[in-house]
């Protein structure tokens, strides 16, 4: 849709303290984007030349119809998307954003992306001991996240869960204010909120501007999409900028039965040809905008064109600080990853340790135990059926963990994209501590299954052994976590990874060792990147390398290069993985 733009100052002007200048300033703004079709391209135009001006005190709202580029002009101010695309002048304090303003900048999004296990009070203290300087201690940042509570009014559910879909937590305008909280921890010089009143109802939206307002008068810089505000709401902001081919939604679309029109325009349209006015008699969309415009121009543009023009009073050291190109991190590299992993753990404990997962495993390890209830080894028929049971296990340990892993970054790329976007930590930092948080709730279920079905089936009865086919396993599970990482990394799309997934497991299955003995030569390759296939090998090698020389056509040897082999997918799986984020991220960044 093409953009024109509108701006105005509207009602009087709140007295407050400001604490430190940061104007933003935005003029002649336009952005355009390509649509490729099948034969052609078509450029088209989302941003027309869009100008204004807000500065400490002052919250500014963007209005308009769905569509009119809300949403893209509050990225474009926030410093989140590519500027190789965009024209015109977008400025703090006179100079262009550089990455020291994220820390700088609060932005809360239009979904509220939380962790749902998480509760009010974790979910702020791990903001703060992330985000707030280095120079406070953890017991400083841990008390500004109890005064935002306070501030926020949510004290009452501090304890309470955030909830989610499926998990109960606290309401939507709870949330909403946890989502403002997250921003406001470090006490922005800037903050923008995408449509803060989605979803509320009147008292929790007047309640959530009122909030706004306060964060304003201490000298900040508000900005807020907004659709359809009551009055109330609506004259709360101090600036109101207009978007869209047609303005003031309900008068700029014609729908003017219930409402007044100036006198200005009834006079204008009835200076007009009579065929412009439609038919019950009041003037149609295009004349309003005609009229919209003019006034704009005659009244507020020279004023305010003439405020854009003036220059800032700062002295140097604030202006090198604005233009400076280092990142400001709330955390040295060991801290973020600390903070990560303790959060990975309280996250996901409530998934690996439900009631289902739990149900899941252990009735497989009793069903296994029964069907090969105290196995024979000594004769050839029962070392077959000890194949078959060991096999069983490289694949469940093989096929569990991925199906798992698919899911990790696919899921948590908002909480990524938002996290990354506000510089709360490095994206290693993030990686390893995403990574290794899995491993002890890992090790907690096969330990319970190998329990059940290692002594019910009769396996060799040594703690050595035991704990060898332990070891086995363990290295399985984080190989095959791996290559789901790398294959929902990739992807990035749940459909497309979880079909690629199951190609590739059922591959490695059935070339795994059990089925075909003697894979031809062009296609034998396979097995040799089947963590299946490596686990099965060793597996057989713990229970019968005292015995035989031979299992299966199987060496019983030591076993080194099938514990080399797995450890080289753990590694490798996972650097594929961090490059396909990193990738991500570069192109989210750019």
């Amino acid at each position: 849709m093409f953009i024109y733009y509108v701006f105005s100052s509207f009602g009087q002007m709140r007295t407050c303290k400001v604490t430190s200048t940061k104007e933003r300033r935005f003029t002649d703004v336009t952005y355009k984007v390509t649509i490729k079709g099948m034969t052609s391209c078509e450029e088209r135009d989302i941003l027309n030349g869009i100008t204004g001006a807000v500065n400490p005190g002052e919250v500014l709202a963007l209005m308009g119809p769905s569509g009119s580029g809300k949403t893209t002009l509050l990225n474009l101010l926030g410093g989140r998307l590519i500027q190789s695309t965009v024209s015109g002048s977008i400025t703090y304090n006179d100079q262009p954003y550089s990455k020291f303003l994220k820390s700088r900048i609060g932005f809360v999004t239009q979904d509220d992306v939380l962790f749902p296990h998480l509760t009010v009070k974790e979910t702020l203290t791990y903001a703060a001991r992330l985000r707030l300087p280095k120079v406070l201690t953890r017991q400083q940042k841990e008390k500004r996240a109890v005064d935002v509570i306070y501030e926020l009014g949510l004290e009452r559910c501090q304890d309470t869960m955030i909830g989610g879909s499926f998990v109960r937590g606290v309401s939507g305008g709870e949330r909403k204010r946890v989502c403002i909280g997250n921003e406001i921890i470090i006490n922005p010089s800037l903050l923008f909120l995408d449509e803060p009143t989605s979803g509320l109802d009147s008292t929790t939206a007047l309640r959530t501007i009122q909030t706004l307002q306060d964060i304003a008068e201490v000298g900040k810089t508000v900005i807020t999409t907004i659709h359809q505000p009551s009055s109330r709401l609506f004259h709360k902001f101090d600036k109101l900028i207009l978007l869209g081919k047609e303005f003031l939604l309900d008068l700029a679309n014609g729908n003017l039965t219930d409402i007044s029109v100036p006198s200005e325009l009834e006079d204008k349209v009835q200076m007009e040809n009579s065929e412009t006015e439609t038919e019950n008699g009041k003037p149609p969309p295009a004349v309003v905008h005609e009229y919209l415009v003019e006034a704009y121009e005659s009244r507020v543009a020279d004023t305010e064109k003439k405020k854009l023009m003036a220059p800032l009073p700062l002295d140097e050291e604030l202006k090198s600080k604005v233009s400076s190109s280092k990142r400001q991190w709330g955390a040295s590299w060991w801290q973020q990853y600390c903070i990560l992993f303790c959060r990975g753990i309280k996250e996901r404990k409530h998934d690996y340790f439900s009631w289902l997962r739990i149900t899941q495993v252990l009735s497989t390890a009793i069903i296994l135990g029964l069907l090969w209830w105290q196995s024979d080894s000594k004769t050839i028929r029962g070392r077959q059926d000890q194949a078959g049971l060991l096999f069983f296990i490289a694949v469940f340990w093989g096929f569990f963990p991925v199906f798992t892993a698919i899911f990790t970054f696919p899921q948590e790329r908002a909480m990524l994209g938002k996290e990354r976007a506000a510089d709360m930590y490095r994206l290693s930092a993030y990686f390893l501590a995403r990574t290794t948080s899995d491993l002890p709730l890992d090790l907690i279920l096969p330990v319970l299954f190998l329990l059940v079905v290692y002594f019910m089936a009769g396996l060799k009865l040594s703690a050595s052994h035991f704990f060898l086919s332990m070891l086995t396993v363990f290295l399985c599970i984080v190989a095959a976590q791996g290559l789901g990482l790398a294959i929902g990394a990739t992807l990035m799309d749940l459909k497309r990874a979880t079909t690629l997934a199951s190609v590739t497991v059922m591959t490695f299955m059935l070339a795994g060792g059990y089925f075909v003995k003697k894979v031809p030569v062009f296609i034998s390759w396979i097995r040799y990147m089947s963590f299946n296939y490596h686990t099965y090998k060793l597996l057989l090698k713990v229970q019968y390398q005292d015995i035989m020389p031979t299992v299966n056509g199987i060496k019983t040897d030591s076993g080194l290069k099938e514990v080399g082999a797995l450890v080289a997918m753990i590694f490798g799986y996972r650097f594929l993985a961090y490059l396909s984020l990193r990738k991500m991220q570069l192109h989210c960044e750019a």
